[in-house]
Parts: structure tokens; sequence; C-alpha cells
């Protein structure tokens, strides 16, 4: 039995993989503010799974948690960051609170629960760290330019974990999610900018607009993807991120394809700074 440890896991992503992790015979922590929800999900789940109140940016409820999951288990085989937040607006029209909340969240919350789980890991000698990111981790597009830059954190941090674990026996790999047919366009997960500025109609305003119109019409099919991540655990041929559905291939392929383009026109520029040039 794998036992998964999964943040914000009472809807979207976090219930899916639950889901489907359970229905393979493994055992679940999973994390939620309201763990009853999950206790409700899964009443069959008996002491496979072990819900657990977590808001992320409690370490104190960080460590607790992952002391339970050891003391239920005796382990962690899979850690899932999932738990996250949206926000649209322009740079300029993003406050300094909004920009904290969402940080605090996608990012200073990943890292505590990351931090608390790994000495598991390194105990074991095992273990993989699966980090939900998003396609806005490697493409940023206008109205989502916070909510990416949360996203490129998550990358570089899960990148750089790639390779120090790896000595360890432990792995790492990003997730880069396109649009899933998630609760995570609702009010609930995904909040605008206070401040509104005209002059940004036809950029943050567009965003605004596309993610109340898409919102649970997104391509992405969620369970699909629960398949996919908890397949992950039993792969030894993982890459540093993977993206998921046809949006995300097709936005970091056009991404790839600009930045090669702009290498080789600025080739001669690029290398000139050199001592030696």
């Amino acid at each position: 039995m794998t036992v998964w440890f999964i943040t914000g896991a009472s809807r979207g992503f976090g219930l899916e993989i639950t889901r489907e992790a359970l229905g393979r015979g493994h055992g679940v922590v999973a994390t939620a503010r309201n763990p009853q929800a999950l206790l409700d999900a899964f009443p069959d789940a008996g002491d496979r799974l072990l819900a657990v109140t977590v808001d992320v940016g409690d370490p104190a409820q960080v460590d607790a948690a992952v002391d339970a999951a050891v003391d239920h288990f005796g382990r962690v085989d899979v850690l899932v960051n999932n738990a996250g937040r949206g926000l649209v607006g322009s740079v300029e029209e993003t406050s300094d609170a909004e920009i904290r909340a969402i940080f605090d969240v996608n990012v200073f919350g990943l890292l505590a629960v990351t931090r608390a789980v790994l000495p598991h890991m390194r105990a074991q000698g095992s273990g993989l760290v699966v980090n939900l990111s998003s396609v806005g981790g490697f493409v940023a597009w206008p109205g989502w330019g916070v909510y990416a830059a949360t996203k490129f954190a998550v990358e570089a941090l899960s990148e750089a974990m790639t390779h120090e674990l790896a000595p360890l026996g432990i792995r790492s790999v990003a997730v880069e999610p396109g649009p899933f047919r998630t609760n995570f366009l609702d009010g609930s997960s995904l909040v605008f900018t206070e401040t509104v500025i005209e002059d940004y109609a036809s950029t943050s305003g567009a965003a605004r607009s596309w993610a109340t119109d898409t919102n649970y019409g997104q391509q992405g099919d969620p369970v699909k993807a629960a398949k996919i991540i908890v397949d992950l655990a039993d792969r030894e041929d993982l890459p540093e991120r993977i993206q998921l559905g046809a949006n995300a291939f097709d936005d970091v392929a056009v991404k790839l394809k600009r930045t090669a383009h702009d290498q080789a026109a600025w080739r001669t520029v690029s290398l000139s700074a050199d001592f030696d040039a």
C-alpha cells in the first residue's frame, strides 16, 4: 500500500486524486479546511483515509498533520502539493494584500508542507513529491501575472528539488494542467482584484470575462488527470514537468518555439556580454 499525503483534498484535483488513490487500495492522508467533507465523500474508506484539518498557511497545523500521518500509517510515500487559489487582475491592479494572500497559499504553504514531509522521506530513503503547478507556471498571460508568478515559483522549487532529492532516493515532478472542469474558476477558489482600471479592459478585463464565461466548460477532464497523477508514482522515467491537456501542451510548445526564435535572433548580442567576446 502506498501512502499519499494530499493537500486541498476536499474538491477539484485534490478530491479526484484522493478518490483514485483510495480506489486503488492506497492509504490517503487528505487535508482540507473542512475534513468532514472528505469523510462524507468516502464513507467506506475506513482507516485507509485519514482526514485532517489543515490550513497550509498555518505551520502548526501542517506539522500536526504530518505527525498524525506518520503515527497512523508509519510513512508518507507521495506528497501531492495541490492546495492553491487563483487571482485575476493586471499587475498594476493587484494590491499588496492580494499578492501576499495568494503567495501565502500557493508558495509559502507549499513550502511549509514540503519541509514538514521531506525529513520523513529522507529517513525512508524514498518518496515522490508532486507539485501541482499550472501551464501558468510556464506561460503567463495578461490578467494572470501574479497568479503565474506563484506558479513560476512552484516550477523553480520543483525543478531544484528534482536534482536536490535525487541522490537521496526521492523524486519530484511539476504537473502543469491547463483549464480543467473543476471549481477552480468559482469564487471559492478564484478571486478578481478589487481595483479595476479601465485602461486594462482589453487585457485583464478580458481575462475576467474568460474566467466567468468558461467556468465548468473547460476542456480538461479532472478524473483522467487524477489517474495520470496517481500513475506517476509507479513511473521511473519522470520528467521535470509534465503538461496535462491539449491547451497546456500547445501553449508550452508555442512558448518554447517563441523562445528559440528570440535566442536565435539575439544570440550575437547575448554572447557579446562575456569578457572574451
